[in-house]
């Protein structure tokens, strides 16, 4: 089922406010899947979907490698009987602003505020499709 990104159901906003450990996958220079644990928010009134990571992570690097226009990119969270994909254009922000916001952000969803990171950064995906079933 498409889902609106900026204007999900309040059911599919509600199942990315819920606390899930989520996927995110990215393509290696060579073309196949990297797939890895993350946690991911979602905000739909700016199209973005956030991941705060380390900047010297694989996914990062896969990121980079596609050029400065970013990297196609589908994060995705399961439950039983209900999951979700959200799908876009990541980019790596670095700006101290950003990575604050998307910490906080993350501090929200999850819980828990992370340890502070000197290498940390967002990653930062421009939304173009969600699907799922909620």
């Amino acid at each position: 089922m498409s889902i609106d990104v900026r204007d999900p159901s309040p059911d599919f906003l509600a199942f990315w406010r819920e606390h899930h450990v989520c996927t995110l996958t990215t393509l290696r220079p060579d073309g196949t899947p990297h797939v890895v644990p993350v946690g991911v928010t979602y905000d739909p009134e700016a199209g973005l979907a956030r991941i705060i990571t380390n900047k010297h992570s694989t996914k990062v690097a896969n990121i980079l490698a596609a050029g400065p226009e970013g990297a196609r990119v589908a994060v995705c969270q399961v439950k039983p009987g209900r999951w979700a994909t959200l799908e876009g254009r990541a980019t790596v922000r670095t700006e101290a602003e950003l990575v604050a916001d998307a910490v906080s952000r993350y501090a929200e969803r999850y819980g828990r505020t992370p340890t502070p990171n000197p290498d940390r950064i967002v990653i930062e995906i421009a939304l173009d499709r969600a699907l799922g079933r909620v």
